[in-house]
């Protein structure tokens, strides 16, 4: 585990635009797509800091959210979908912050995540670290976690597949099983 440590330190970042199932659902019942890129640092004392930005479009042409959130990995040990993959906790317990890129972000924010924060507007970041945000459901005083896993081969470094109904990475059931798009060194 430390060749692979000492392998991952640094950037990363997502070779195009990614796919995922989100939790939200159409009015059909089937599950509405989550386009997103992100950038990755693995820091020394397993730290990390990631950003994503949510997108309305496959081509990320409309930019919705930018998210931010800084903390720390706790390794669990040997994944058994690959030689050499490791089940990770990433827990955001040093920064988790938001910032909506889009008018209609802002507003739905406005709606659904008034109570505690200044009125959401577009290009100016609030901390939500620590606090109850319901469009993450995220509950005051806790720290946002997941349990996942990553595989580095070479240049490339991957994470787990979204669980394709949605489910998140909230529980060791949920950890997942296959292999997501990799990143990339930046």
């Amino acid at each position: 585990m430390t060749k692979i440590k000492a392998a991952m330190l640094g950037d990363w970042q997502s070779i195009a635009l990614e796919l995922r199932p989100s939790a939200a659902r159409n009015a059909d019942g089937s599950l509405k797509p989550f386009y997103l890129r992100r950038v990755f640092k693995y820091l020394p004392s397993d730290r990390f800091e990631l950003e994503i930005v949510n997108s309305a479009d496959p081509y990320g042409a409309v930019p919705l959210v930018r998210i931010r959130i800084g903390g720390h990995m706790a390794w669990q040990g040997p994944h058994p979908i690959a030689p050499g993959a490791q089940k990770v906790d990433f827990v955001a317990d040093e920064a988790y912050e938001v910032t909506p890129l889009a008018p209609a972000f802002a507003d739905v924010l406005n709606k659904v995540a008034s109570a505690g924060y200044a009125p959401w507007a577009v290009d100016a970041p609030q901390s939500i670290f620590g606090k109850s945000f319901a469009p993450f459901a995220l509950k005051e005083g806790t720290n946002f976690m997941e349990y996942d896993l990553i595989y580095l081969r070479g240049d490339l470094l991957f994470w787990g597949a979204r669980n394709v109904d949605g489910r998140g990475f909230d529980s060791e059931q949920n950890r997942p099983t296959n292999l997501q798009i990799p990143l990339v060194r930046k």
